[in-house]
């Protein structure tokens, strides 16, 4: 079955380069950010911006995040979101695929199994500390010469460039870096969350997870909440409920047809399940946060 598409999904190859990375300077591409933000949006890369100067906002599903001078946020494949850029704003937007740093699946990275990006896609103006600042401005401009050259083994440069660049920035989350002994834990509940971005609108049980892992529904719950904080059956449903969220802020479908994209043959079902979930019912959080442009 297929879904339709509420918001439109930039790919990778869209990007002018050959390269699964590209780094750009505000002022050198304002127009095409304005128009890559006309109206909110999803990707299947990463997107990190980096404010040198000014201010602006950043929308991510359904919640507006002020920029400050100086910080940087980052946006996950699969967030629908939206940059609103001020006149004065100046920095650097950073676009690249997970592959492009973690190119050897075998290879176990702990800047990524750590839960690095959950660090950022959760964290809102990550501050940059002064010290730190100059370091990363300086192996910005070495990327940016980089980027502009021909010479063999660019990418290797790049991505060895780029891993510094975030490491300066996670010695600001000492826990990010911890090494721990809980990597099969780490990588049992990464599986699970991938298995979930992918399957949520037809499975909607731990025990449907906990058998694609091959483990039990109880040991997948508290293994996920050793890592996450929450077990999986929250996952499973704050995923189901972020979905409906978007659909009826940025989309014109009724409550009946989130409920039989989301998987729900019954519409009471849903209608409880969401005013349960949120704490409001389908039609009045629609009233109250519908978004799309006139």
């Amino acid at each position: 079955m297929k879904y339709p598409e509420f918001f439109p999904l930039l790919r990778f190859e869209n990007q002018p380069t050959e390269l699964p990375f590209v780094i750009m300077e505000f002022c050198w591409t304002e127009e095409n950010v304005r128009l890559h933000n006309e109206m909110p949006h999803m990707q299947d890369y990463v997107e990190l911006i980096w404010i040198t100067k000014g201010t602006g906002s950043m929308n991510v599903d359904l919640k507006e995040y002020a920029l400050a001078e100086n910080s940087v946020f980052c946006i996950t494949p699969g967030q629908v979101h939206q940059l609103k850029v001020e006149q004065d704003m100046e920095g650097y937007l950073f676009l690249f695929t997970e592959n492009f740093l973690f190119k050897n699946e075998h290879e176990f990275d702990p800047m990524y199994h750590s839960g690095f990006f959950d660090t950022f896609s959760k964290s809102t103006n990550i501050r940059i500390q002064d010290d730190i600042s100059a370091e990363i401005y300086e192996i910005t401009q070495k990327m940016m010469k980089e980027c502009g050259n021909r010479y063999p083994f660019k990418a290797e440069i790049l991505r060895r460039y780029f891993k510094i660049f975030l490491i300066y920035l996670t010695r600001q989350f000492p826990t990010v870096l911890k090494t721990t002994m809980q990597s099969r834990n780490i990588e049992l509940a990464e599986k699970f969350k991938s298995y979930l971005e992918k399957n949520f609108r037809k499975q909607k049980k731990v025990a449907d997870y906990a058998r694609l892992l091959s483990v039990t529904p109880n040991y997948l719950n508290e293994i996920v909440k050793k890592i996450t904080g929450y077990p999986a059956s929250h996952h499973i449903r704050q995923r189901i409920v972020l979905e409906a969220k978007r659909q009826a802020a940025y989309s014109d479908v009724c409550m009946k047809e989130v409920a039989w994209q989301l998987g729900f043959s019954d519409i009471a079902h849903f209608s409880k399940f969401f005013k349960n979930s949120t704490g409001i019912n389908f039609s009045e959080f629609k009233k109250e946060c519908h978004i799309m442009p006139s």
